[in-house]
């Protein structure tokens, strides 16, 4: 494993289903190997701001997920929750038709929105869904995402068609250049997946499998 893998891991757990004492458990593990934050849907984020107080892990929600059809003023209004609620990074899903219909405006001004609301506050990871987009697509939204002012770009939601692929992350990395944090998320269930990753230029992994992948081992979680 790269050294300090651990602590470039959101561990997530974003299914409809999950229980308090699911996210409590994730809480636990992502403390005891240090991962970089916990990654939950956002009814979640008080609860686990508190069991990670005092702790270097931070609290990771989502915004207009999983598919970014919220508006805007929606998801603007989601972040600024997330924020008082105890979030300290916000991952947001982009307008993937806006996108698609070349309403390029559209797709700035909606992460823009996100970006003025989690300004200084919350680190701003957006996720453009790679799996729905051509190579053209996934290069005009990372470069809307960084003028945008995004932190990151991320691959996928997990929730789609399909996750990471080191292709895909070397384009990103290509497109934001060296300042631009690159997040692979989806798919990314071991030790070998996650170095891939980060030997393609990635510099934070979402997954639900950080204990098996810093264990060495291979999850059998999809994202």
């Amino acid at each position: 494993m790269s050294k300090n893998v651990a602590s470039m891991i959101d561990h997530t757990l974003l299914k409809a289903d999950a229980t308090k004492e699911q996210i409590k458990d994730l809480c636990e593990e992502a403390k005891q190997h240090h991962f970089a934050s916990v990654c939950i849907n956002p009814a979640w984020v008080k609860y686990a701001s508190e069991l990670l107080s005092g702790t270097e892990v931070k609290v990771c929600t989502v915004i207009g997920f999983p598919l970014g059809a919220t508006t805007s003023a929606t998801k603007a209004f989601e972040t600024k929750n997330a924020i008082e609620n105890g979030a300290g990074e916000v991952d947001m899903v982009i307008n993937i038709g806006a996108l698609k219909d070349r309403n390029y405006d559209i797709v700035e001004s909606d992460i823009r929105a996100v970006a003025e609301a989690a300004k200084s506050k919350a680190l701003l990871k957006v996720i453009i869904e790679t799996s729905l987009l051509t190579e053209e697509e996934k290069v005009r939204a990372c470069e809307l995402a960084v003028k945008a002012g995004a932190d990151f770009v991320k691959t996928s939601t997990g929730f789609s068609t399909g996750g990471a692929t080191k292709e895909d992350i070397a384009l990103m990395r290509k497109t934001v250049g060296p300042d631009i944090g690159v997040k692979a998320s989806g798919g990314v269930r071991s030790a070998a997946d996650a170095e891939m990753m980060i030997a393609a230029g990635a510099t934070r992994i979402g997954a639900s499998s950080g204990v098996s992948i810093v264990k060495g081992l291979t999850g059998d979680s999809d994202y």
